[in-house]
């Protein structure tokens, strides 16, 4: 799907500047669609003419272009209106509507201006299939719409450099809308709006109200208040903030409206965002409970560990010292996953990073004082979802381990080879060593865990092989797919 900047481009040359204004404009013009109960389209001069390069529809009303003319060229018709709002550097209405297919349209054209030159033209569209009755909430609407349409021909709209914050909760014009004078005094809100605050306690009409002193008055009990929620209540930064009272939590943001860089008013948007706040926040303790969890059950197998290590150190057979080694070593490997687990805020663990600790783990652990040994790494194991992490990483610890113990026997150095290849949910991975080689497939207790462990627990299949030089373990398992 080609970018703003891709479809302009197409028909001529566009400055960095110029592309990041115009979609900046088009991530933020839904609101004066809206407002407008209009269709906006967005041209770029093509030569003698003009093209299309991005296009808005109303949610608050029927939409003009019921297809995408998204790369199409104006009517000839309508060029010389495009060329007057260029020309004139103002607001162009047409004086006749124009007829599409059944029905009306009326339309203004206006350029978008930056630094002081016309960069684009934007045209308002709005059906007169249906006529609407002058409502007082579709004047007001229209109304801060123009606000807005102004500021665009005088190149303060959009706000550069203003960031509106994530989209999730945003308010939208449908969700409650008011319009503020230079001291912040409310001068209309909509229905939505007044039942927004009422939902937070506050009693009578806004209109005529000083906005920073309800909400003062509504926060006055409680704790913690964002610091931009004056600026915001004031209309004084294009800011988003949530206002939390009473049990419930608005959204809002703010539209400064300027006249030649002086603040005439102010554009207020809010929505009601309790309930998605309440899961947020259930979320959050929802995610901290599992993280704890995770947490405790290292602790307990860190403690399982450490007795097994306090056991090993009064048994006297070496075989019941390396038996409880192996267990040890077997039960620090799960504690790793689990501690990687604790630390992230989803069920997913950096597989990477574990096979790093592990090996250095088994290099302390597994390996003689008298060989020393080289691991390489290549290849990326990924992100590994929990349920397949625990198994995977045991595998993965074992041949590791076994390829320390026994592959470098009689030898002074050697090098362990960790390959891994990941294609989605298919993982390859290889161990290799430059060591003495295996003449059959090792059968000690290590083998028999992985093989277990990838045939039953991850569905996958291993190979053992004698290589030149040294021996290899190639396993094919099929680990949960991310979502």
């Amino acid at each position: 799907m080609a970018t703003l900047r891709e479809r302009a481009e197409r028909h001529g040359p566009m400055t960095d500047a110029e592309a990041e204004w115009l979609a900046a404009l088009a991530a933020d013009w839904q609101i004066i669609s809206d407002l407008s109960f209009a269709d906006l389209v967005m041209w770029r001069r093509a030569g003698q003419t003009f093209v299309a390069i991005a296009q808005c529809r109303p949610s608050t009303g029927p939409t003009v272009h019921q297809d995408d003319v998204v790369g199409s060229f104006a009517p000839a018709g309508r060029v010389a209106s495009l060329e007057r709002a260029v020309s004139q550097m103002a607001l162009v209405a047409t004086r006749e509507p124009r007829w599409d297919e059944s029905y009306a349209v009326r339309e203004d054209a206006l350029p978008v201006v930056m630094n002081g030159e016309p960069i684009a033209v934007l045209t308002r569209e709005v059906s007169q299939a249906a006529s609407r009755s002058s409502s007082r909430l579709e004047l007001n609407y229209k109304g801060a719409a123009d606000d807005l349409l102004h500021m665009i021909v005088r190149g303060e709209f959009p706000t550069p450099a203003v960031g509106v914050g994530p989209r999730r909760g945003a308010p939208r014009v449908g969700d409650g809308m008011m319009r503020l004078d230079e001291r912040g005094h409310v001068t209309y809100a909509s229905p939505n709006a007044l039942s927004c605050f009422h939902r937070l306690g506050v009693t009578g009409t806004l209109v005529g109200r000083s906005l920073p002193r309800v909400t003062s008055e509504v926060v006055a009990e409680e704790g913690t208040i964002d610091e931009n929620l004056a600026m915001v209540v004031m209309g004084r930064a294009p800011w988003r903030t949530d206002l939390e009272a009473n049990g419930g939590c608005l959204s809002m943001r703010a539209i400064p409206v300027t006249e030649n860089g002086a603040r005439t008013g102010a554009l207020l948007l809010c929505r009601d965002v309790s309930e998605l706040r309440r899961r947020e926040r259930e979320l959050i303790t929802k995610d901290a409970t599992i993280r704890e969890i995770h947490h405790r059950v290292k602790n307990n197998l860190q403690t399982v560990a450490a007795l097994l290590r306090l056991q090993s150190r009064r048994v006297e057979a070496p075989e019941a010292k390396e038996a409880l080694a192996e267990a040890m070593r077997r039960v620090s490997t799960i504690a790793l996953v689990h501690e990687t687990l604790s630390g992230t805020l989803d069920e997913l663990v950096n597989f990477d990073d574990l096979v790093t600790r592990s090996v250095r783990m088994v290099a302390d652990v597994a390996s003689s004082p008298d060989v020393r040994v080289k691991f390489v790494r290549e290849g990326d194991f990924g992100l590994i979802a929990a349920p397949s992490a625990s198994s995977l990483a045991l595998v993965v610890t074992e041949l590791v381990t076994n390829a320390v113990e026994h592959g470098f026997v009689g030898r002074e150095s050697g090098t362990i080879w960790i390959r891994a290849d990941r294609d989605g949910a298919h993982l390859r991975f290889v161990i290799a060593d430059d060591g003495v080689g295996i003449a059959t497939k090792p059968t000690g207790l290590g083998s028999q865990i992985v093989t277990t462990l990838v045939e039953n627990e991850l569905g996958g299949s291993l190979e053992w092989r004698a290589v030149d030089g040294g021996s290899e373990v190639e396993v094919r398992v099929t680990v949960e797919p991310l979502r």
